[in-house]
């Protein structure tokens, strides 16, 4: 069973912090999700490492 995990990010827009859901998949992501704070559109950027760990970047949709 695959487990979600959660990061914690902060806003590029608002500078709230907010929590994503990270879905363990093998290959890297790039999507947009919304602020949970401002609703304003961020480009999640999810890097898988060698040891299957995520690091997860987000900006603006305008730096994108």
């Amino acid at each position: 069973m695959l487990v979600s995990e959660f990061e914690r990010v902060k806003c590029p827009y608002c500078g709230e912090y907010t929590v994503l859901s990270i879905e363990p998949v093998a290959e890297d992501q790039r999507y947009v999700e919304d602020c949970s704070v401002c609703c304003r559109p961020m480009m999640v950027d999810v890097h898988v490492d060698e040891d299957g760990v995520p690091l997860v970047t987000v900006e603006s949709e305008n730096e994108a």
